[in-house]
């Protein structure tokens, strides 16, 4: 089974998220929609179009716990279900329950130290 099939985004903890997306703005023209920034691709050899969002949240957000680290990843996936099975009987830390969305399905998993890692199930155009 296809585990990880890509990258779904990156997210980190600012001081000052707004001045922070100015920068990153100004200094990297990255084009910040409110909720961050998406890159949007197309798988090779294939019509299948995907997207990776970069995205800043308030230092105070509660977004990342139970991890206590300032960055959170978020890896796209193919099957959810089956994958949560496999972590699961692995033991791996299981946050929450999934949760769907119009673009995709997410559940949330802890590494080894302790960083919050989203998995995510696109629905992709």
């Amino acid at each position: 089974m296809k585990k990880v099939t890509g990258l779904g985004g990156i997210f980190f903890k600012c001081i000052d998220a707004k001045a922070m997306n100015e920068w990153y703005t100004k200094n990297l023209g990255l084009d910040n929609k409110g909720y961050g920034a998406t890159f949007e691709w197309r798988e090779m050899d294939s019509e299948t179009k995907g997207s990776t969002t970069w995205s800043t949240f308030a230092a105070t957000t509660k977004s990342f716990e139970p991890s206590t680290k300032d960055f959170m990843i978020n890896y796209r996936v193919d099957n959810l279900e089956a994958l949560l099975d496999e972590l699961k009987n692995a033991g791996v830390t299981i946050v929450d329950e999934i949760a769907s969305y119009e673009y995709g399905k997410f559940v949330h998993i802890l590494d080894p130290e302790g960083n919050k890692i989203e998995l995510w199930e696109p629905v992709d155009e």
